[in-house]
């Protein structure tokens, strides 16, 4: 039987390889389009989900309530013109990897205090590790699902479809 902290864990990694399952055979160029009105694109999807890993994980690891360079940005949603996809698919990975090896030891119960954003409350806001871990686990569950609604958009493919595609 596993613990909480191993499911929540293996949840998440789940998740994330759904979404890159809807990136499979994408061009660059697919990653950086736009299907509807909204600005979000598949590339931007994973770069805000790779933005929001390293972010919230430098949240847990300081715990300080320093916030962190880059989380506030709004291009974090945008697909770099710079980058690639195969680029973007391993700095997630990796980053990935740096979120799973953070969560595998620390106490879940930990309180963590927030950092001040123009939308917190005026006081000081902490969650538990538990918590930015479950928040993680959402926000990758969320674009997921946008993702696979993009990716649709674009070519008809869905992440169903893409299961039985090599990467």
């Amino acid at each position: 039987m596993t613990n909480e902290r191993t499911q929540t864990l293996a949840m998440l990694a789940e998740t994330r390889q759904t979404l890159l399952i809807t990136l499979r055979g994408l061009t660059d160029e697919q990653a950086g389009a736009r299907s509807t009105v909204s600005e979000l694109t598949l590339g931007g999807i994973l770069r805000h989900l790779i933005s929001g890993e390293r972010n919230w994980t430098r949240v847990l690891l300081t715990g300080d309530g320093t916030l962190p360079e880059g989380m506030l940005d709004e291009d974090q949603y945008l697909m770099p013109a710079d980058r690639s996809l195969a680029e973007l698919r391993a700095e997630y990975l990796a980053v990935a990897k740096m979120t799973d090896t953070a969560f595998s030891t620390v106490d879940l119960d930990a309180r963590v205090l927030l950092p001040q954003t123009p939308w917190s409350p005026p006081e000081p806001q902490f969650w538990s590790a538990r918590q930015i871990l479950l928040h993680l686990f959402r926000e990758t569950a969320q674009h997921a699902g946008h993702a696979d609604l993009i990716r649709e958009s674009l070519d008809g493919a869905s992440t169903t479809a893409q299961l039985g595609t090599p990467e």
